[in-house]
Formats: C-alpha cells, structure tokens, sequence
C-alpha cells in the first residue's frame, strides 16, 4: 500500500486506526482551548467542567482545575484515610488522589463505566493543594447558569459542594468549589 492510498475501514465499521487518533486529538485541542478561553474569561457562560463520580454528576469550575489526564497507577500510603488512595506520577509530579465519594462517607457502589474512561483532575496549581480527583468519567463542559437551582437545607452538605442545579435532562449536578475544599481541615489531614 502506497502513502497516497488511503487505510482500509476496521472489519467493525469503525474509522481507521488514524483517523480515530485524529479526532481524538482534535477533541483534546478543542477542550483545551475551551478551557483556556473560560480560565481567561473568553467563553461567557461556559465555566464548568462535568465529571461523573460514582454515579453522581459533579461540577468543576475550570479556573479551579489543572489538567485532565488518564487514570495512572496509584501507590498506596500506609496508613492513610480510605478516600486518600495515594499518589500517582502526573508527569514527574508526585500527586496525591482523592476518592470524593468515600470523602463524603457515600456508601460504597459499583464504579460506572469502563476503567478506560477514568481520568484524574488535577487541581490548580494556585490552589495550592498537589492533589487530584478520580472521577468515573468527563462528561465535558456545562453552564452551571444554563440550569436550575435547586434549594437545599442549611445543612444538608459541606459549603464547598452546597450549590446543586437540574439541568434539562432531568439530572443532577452539584457545584465543588475546591479552593473551599482545600481549606476545610479534615481534607489536610490524611494520616490516622
């Protein structure tokens, strides 16, 4: 087969091994530039980044996120809280890797999707805090002012994840405001 010739389609039907690289690559380019644009206040409107953990769908306020990045091996720590699950090497950084579901003491349940959707979130380097969430999946950009508020009693959650919007679909979304997370005192403390 010469340069000119194109790749022949999978037996499946799906896209050559290229092409599936391409746009893989294109989406990545796109929502890093989406990103970039609501980080430097470019893209009214557009401010959250939607994750799935453990079935919940959460959001991220993009000014408050690092990057996202596939699922890397995490080593454990001895004697660490069960939601801190270790740290994992993000390109040379040691990064530590927070469960949010056993943070928030949810009972345990089967993890969704498949472990090839898992990616870990880091947070901002200006929050100070080298850590990462493990979400289930990216569900991509949401308009948090696009969706319904839903009022919620006083005490009903953490000040850090209070805010909670429906959207049009019918689901449920709950607004982290991880500089708030950073600086409860439970979060620094994850040693027994």
């Amino acid at each position: 087969m010469d340069a000119d010739t194109p790749a022949p389609p999978d037996p499946a039907g799906a896209p050559p091994s290229g092409e599936r690289r391409s746009s893989l690559r294109q989406y990545q380019v796109q929502l890093l530039e989406r990103m970039q644009a609501a980080k430097s206040g470019a893209a009214a409107g557009v401010r959250d980044l939607g994750v799935e953990i453990r079935g919940r769908h959460y959001l991220l306020d993009l000014t408050q996120i690092g990057e996202i990045v596939t699922a890397q091996p995490v080593s454990p720590v001895p004697l660490a809280r069960p939601w801190y699950l270790g740290l994992a090497n993000i390109r040379g950084d040691l990064t530590g890797v927070i469960d949010l579901a056993r943070y928030l003491d949810q009972p345990a349940a089967a993890v969704p999707g498949a472990p090839a959707e898992r990616r870990l979130i880091t947070f901002s380097p200006k929050l100070g805090f080298n850590c990462a969430l493990l979400a289930d999946r990216v569900l991509g950009l949401r308009t948090s002012s696009e969706m319904q508020a839903v009022a919620q009693p006083a005490t009903a959650a953490p000040a850090w994840a209070g805010r909670q919007f429906d959207d049009a679909d019918g689901r449920r979304w709950t607004l982290l405001d991880l500089a708030q997370l950073v600086r409860e005192p439970r979060f620094a403390l994850v040693g027994f």
